[in-house]
């Protein structure tokens, strides 16, 4: 597995998960902009694999901007100034320099290096995935398949259309989503709200030990957001939920769909438009917006998939 990230408290659950989880060979993870500066972005997922034990992971920075059009703005009112509530620094710091060559460079030598198809857990903006397929094509044979989180079936948390990681780059996520023939799974916040979890399930988290109560720490400015946004105490683990379905494909149930993604200037930019109507009334009348085909998770045992992010986290 690879995973590209922009930490991100939610980010920093699922780098967790995956590097905590023994039957996942963490091949690298690369950086892109996103919840905060790409700068910041690095620094927390080199010391969150630092906090696991885990500096035999490399790490290489990416995209600082979108592909065409500058960001309008970060989500540091969710994720706090730093991307961690403020307390990136109290995390252990890096065991390990960063790779020299940037994101796609990485991207490309661990593909081309590994004995069997690898899965790309892209958590952020998809930014890194776009280019590293329109500038590599030859990769795409080593790719197993994509597990995105991001979008919104039903609306979305940026604006009332667009998830934040789809909207922060919708070139890009077209490009990934849309027009490239590589399996992808889309992981959409309208499923990652429902597997929310609630204090109870985070002080479980913070009792297992030292990296479970690091992590548990990092959520207080993430917490005060999501205390407004669902009206209960607690959090929702957006990028963990997809890297569950990374580690142990079928956890989540998937539907296949058309998928498109709305990349004009209006208030719709960002959004994701899939179309759940049946087959033999989807329009296929010539002419019509070329639409790619993926896999968009909708449904899982709830409670099943908060005790599999918990057991792993607190081993």
């Amino acid at each position: 597995m690879i995973i590209d990230t922009d930490p991100g408290v939610d980010d920093a659950f699922a780098i967790s998960l995956a590097a905590l989880s023994e039957e996942v060979d963490l091949l690298g993870v690369t950086t892109v902009f996103g919840n905060v500066p790409l700068e910041a972005t690095t620094l927390n997922a080199r010391r969150l694999l630092a906090l696991c034990g885990r500096d035999d992971v490399p790490v290489a920075a990416g995209a600082a901007r979108p592909l065409v059009h500058a960001p309008l703005r970060r989500a540091s009112h969710v994720h706090g100034a730093d991307g961690l509530s403020g307390r990136s620094a109290a995390l252990p710091e890096p065991g390990r320099a960063l790779e020299p060559g940037g994101a796609v460079s990485l991207l490309v030598s661990l593909l081309e290096a590994a004995g069997e198809p690898v899965t790309i857990a892209p958590i952020g903006p998809l930014t890194n995935i776009a280019l590293l397929l329109a500038a590599h094509p030859e990769v795409r044979e080593k790719i197993a398949r994509i597990v995105i989180m991001g979008g919104g079936l039903a609306g979305g948390n940026s604006t009332g259309a667009a998830e934040f990681n789809i909207w922060s780059d919708p070139e890009a996520a077209r490009r990934v989503l849309v027009e490239e023939p590589v399996p992808c799974v889309l992981v959409p916040m309208d499923l990652t709200y429902r597997c929310a979890v609630d204090t109870a399930w985070l002080a479980k988290l913070a009792a297992s030990g030292p990296i479970g109560a690091a992590l548990e720490a990092l959520t207080p400015d993430y917490s005060s957001h999501y205390r407004k946004a669902l009206g209960w105490d607690g959090i929702v683990l957006h990028d963990a939920v997809a890297v569950a379905e990374a580690i142990r494909p079928g956890i989540l149930k998937t539907e296949t769909y058309p998928v498109e993604v709305e990349c004009s200037l209006g208030p719709a930019r960002g959004a994701t438009l899939v179309d759940r109507r049946r087959q033999g009334l989807r329009a296929e009348a010539e002419g019509d917006i070329a639409q790619g085909h993926i896999e968009v998770a909708v449904d899982t045992d709830l409670d099943g998939l908060r005790s599999f992010v918990l057991d792993r986290l607190a081993r």
